[in-house]
C-alpha cells in the first residue's frame, strides 16, 4: 500500500519528476508491489474460500481444495520474500531520502495533481463507458488502478492545503468493489484451472467440487458487478472530480 502511495506521489512532488532518482525509484517501487502481489491475491481467495467452505458444510473434498490453495498462497509468500530479498532496497532508501528534501514547489505540485487529476478521470470515465454493462475482468481490474491512483491524489492534495482530503470516500467505496470483484474473479480462476488439472488427473470427486465452488464464486462476482453498476460509476467518479475541483467534465 505504502509503495502504491510513493509511486503516485513522487511525480508529483519530485522537482525533477523525470530524473534518474525518480525513474530508479519508480521501478523499484513497482518491483515491490508487483512481488507482494500474487502473494496478496492468494491470502484473499484462501479467506474467501475459507469462509465459503464454513458457510456451507465440510466434506474431504473440500478440505483437499483448501488446503491446496493454502500450499499455493505459502509458495506465494516463499517467492515474494525471495523476491524482496533481491532487490536494492538500501538503494531505494537513499534516493527517498534524497527526494524528500528536494520536492518542488507549491504551485508547480498544484499544476501537477490538476494534470493528474484530470488524466486518471478522463481515463476512468472513458473505461466506463466503452464497459457499459460488460463485464472485463481485465478492464474493470484496470479502472480500479485508475480510481486507486485518483484516491492517492486527492489524499496528497488535501495534505498540501491542509484540508480534509476531498472525494476520499466516494473513491474508496469505488475501489473495495472494484477490489472485491477482482479478488473473486481470481479466486473463480483458480477453481477453474483446479478443476480441469483434478479432471485430467482422475480425480472425478474433487474436479466436481472445484466445478461447484467456481459456480459459487462466479454468482458472487456477478453479483457484485450488478451492484456495481447501480452505483452507477459515472457518477461517483464525476461527483469526485468535481469535488477535487475540476469545474468541467473530464473529456
Amino acid at each position: 500500500m505504502a509503495g502504491r502511495r510513493l509511486r503516485v506521489a513522487l511525480p508529483l512532488l519530485a522537482r525533477k519528476p523525470a530524473g534518474k532518482r525518480v525513474r530508479r525509484s519508480l521501478r523499484l517501487l513497482q518491483a515491490v508491489t508487483r512481488a507482494g502481489g500474487l502473494s496478496r491475491d492468494l491470502d484473499v481467495g484462501a479467506s474467501l474460500l475459507d469462509a465459503e467452505v464454513a458457510r456451507i458444510g465440510v466434506t474431504p473434498e473440500r478440505l483437499v481444495l483448501l488446503r491446496r490453495l493454502k500450499a499455493a498462497r505459502a509458495r506465494g509468500r516463499s517467492r515474494m520474500a525471495e523476491a524482496l530479498l533481491d532487490l536494492e532496497i538500501a538503494q531505494l532508501r537513499r534516493d527517498l531520502r534524497v527526494l524528500a528534501h528536494r520536492s518542488d514547489g507549491f504551485f508547480a505540485v498544484l499544476r501537477r495533481l490538476r494534470d493528474r487529476r484530470d488524466e486518471d478521470g478522463a481515463e476512468s470515465l472513458a473505461v466506463v463507458a466503452a464497459l457499459g454493462e460488460r463485464f472485463d475482468a481485465v478492464e474493470l481490474h484496470r479502472l480500479r488502478r485508475r480510481v486507486r491512483r485518483l484516491r492517492y491524489t486527492a489524499e496528497l492534495a488535501g495534505a498540501l492545503k491542509a484540508q480534509a482530503p476531498p472525494a476520499v470516500d466516494d473513491l474508496r467505496k469505488l475501489q473495495d468493489m472494484l477490489g472485491g470483484l477482482h479478488d473473486t474473479y481470481v479466486l473463480a480462476q483458480w477453481l477453474g484451472r483446479q478443476g480441469a488439472a483434478c479432471a485430467v488427473r482422475g480425480e472425478a470427486a474433487l474436479a466436481a467440487e472445484a466445478s461447484a465452488f467456481r459456480a459459487l464464486v462466479d454468482e458472487k462476482t456477478a453479483a457484485a458487478h450488478r451492484a456495481f453498476l447501480a452505483l452507477p460509476p459515472t457518477e461517483i467518479i464525476g461527483r469526485a472530480l468535481a469535488a477535487m475541483g475540476q469545474s468541467r467534465p473530464a473529456a
